[in-house]
C-alpha cells in the first residue's frame, strides 16, 4: 500500500477516522455518539468520554481493514473554526490521540479545523471548478457563509445569529417525538407535507436568525398543525434562509460558485427546494453539493488536508 495520512475528527456528535493518499480517500469509518431519547444533545464532558471509548475501536478497525497501511503523517481537527477564540473540548480527544500516534510512529502531525475538514470533504466529486469560491457550512454547530481562497483559507461572511440550521432541525424533531439527531426522519416526514412559507424570516445584512422560527414551528404544532406540514414548513424556511445567505455573500464578493457542506446540506429535500428557487428567479448562482455521505461529520476532509500538507499542496495553514 502507498503512504497514507491518517485523519481524526472528534466533533460534538461523531467520532471519525480516515486514510487518504495522493488526493483520494482510501478508507473511512465513523460512529455517532449516543444521545438519550428526548434529549437535544450532549454535554461536552459526555461527548469527550464517548470519543475516548470509541477511538481505539475505530482505529483498530481502520488498521485491521488496511493491514499494510504505511502511515506517513497524522492530521487532526483541533478546533471548530479558524478563529482565535474557537475552542471545544471534544476536539482535544482526537488531537490527543493524533499527537500520541504521530509521536509513536515518528511521523509529522498536522492540524486543521473541523470546518476546513467539512469544506475539503465536500469538494470531493462535487464538480467545483478551481479558484476562489463561496461555501455554506450548514450543520448543528455552524451556519455560516464563507469566502474560501488560497487553497482553504476561510473568511466568515455571515450566518445565523443564534441557533444553527441543524439545531433548528433537531429541536423541532425532538418536539415532534423523534430521536436525536433528527435530520433523516424529519426529511422523510416533510415529504408527506405541504408548506405555504408561513414561517417569517428574520434577516439582516450578514445573515439571519433561527430562534423565532423555532418558536413559530412550536406554535403551529401546538395549534394542531399536522406533523408533516410542520416539517415541510421547516424545510421551506431553511431554503429561504440559505438563499438569503448565498445572495448576501455573492453581493459582497461577486462570486457565483457556491459549495454547500455540512450535515444539513446532505438533505435531498433542501437541495430540491433551493434549486427550484434559484431556477425560478434566475439568480446567477451555481451551487455545488457534497456527496451525501461526505456532508455529515467525517474525517475524510481532515485526512485529505493532512495528505496534501504532507505533499506540499498549499492550504490555509492551521499549525
Amino acid at each position: 500500500m502507498p503512504e497514507v495520512t491518517l485523519g481524526i475528527d472528534t466533533s460534538c456528535y461523531t467520532t471519525s477516522v480516515a486514510f487518504a493518499s495522493d488526493g483520494r480517500i482510501v478508507y473511512s469509518n465513523r460512529r455517532l455518539l449516543r444521545v438519550e431519547k428526548g434529549q437535544r444533545g450532549l454535554r461536552q464532558s459526555e461527548a469527550v468520554f464517548q470519543h475516548v471509548k470509541a477511538l481505539p475501536e475505530l482505529l483498530g478497525e481502520l488498521f485491521a481493514q488496511n493491514p499494510d497501511a504505511n502511515v506517513a503523517a497524522v492530521c487532526a481537527s483541533q478546533k471548530p473554526v479558524d478563529a482565535e477564540n474557537s475552542y471545544m473540548p471534544v476536539f482535544q480527544a482526537g488531537l490527543s490521540f493524533a499527537e500520541a500516534l504521530a509521536s509513536g510512529l515518528r511521523v509529522p502531525l498536522f492540524c486543521t479545523t473541523h470546518q476546513q475538514g467539512h469544506i475539503r470533504a465536500a469538494m470531493v466529486d462535487s464538480g467545483l471548478p478551481s479558484g476562489d469560491f463561496l461555501a455554506l457550512h450548514l450543520s448543528g454547530g455552524t451556519t455560516q457563509s464563507l469566502l474560501v481562497k488560497d487553497g482553504l483559507r476561510v473568511t466568515d461572511l455571515g450566518g445565523s445569529s443564534d441557533l444553527n440550521a441543524g439545531q433548528l432541525v433537531d429541536r423541532t424533531g425532538v418536539m415532534l417525538g423523534m430521536t436525536f439527531p433528527c435530520g433523516p426522519e424529519m426529511e422523510k416526514l416533510a415529504l408527506g407535507g405541504k408548506s405555504e412559507s408561513r414561517v417569517p424570516m428574520s434577516r439582516f445584512d450578514d445573515g439571519c436568525s433561527f430562534s423565532g422560527a423555532e418558536n413559530k414551528l412550536r406554535s403551529f404544532y401546538e395549534a394542531g398543525m399536522a406533523k408533516e406540514d410542520v416539517a415541510m414548513e421547516l424545510y421551506d424556511f431553511l431554503a429561504r434562509c440559505v438563499l438569503h445567505l448565498i445572495l448576501t455573500a455573492q453581493k459582497k464578493t461577486g462570486l457565483s460558485n457556491v459549495l454547500l457542506a455540512g450535515g444539513v446540506a446532505s438533505s435531498a429535500l433542501l437541495k430540491r427546494l433551493l434549486s427550484e428557487r434559484l431556477k425560478a428567479r434566475r439568480y446567477d448562482v451555481k451551487p455545488y453539493w457534497a456527496r451525501p455521505e461526505l456532508s455529515g461529520d467525517n474525517a475524510c476532509g481532515v485526512a485529505l488536508i493532512g495528505d496534501e500538507k504532507r505533499r506540499g499542496v498549499p492550504h490555509g495553514d492551521i499549525d
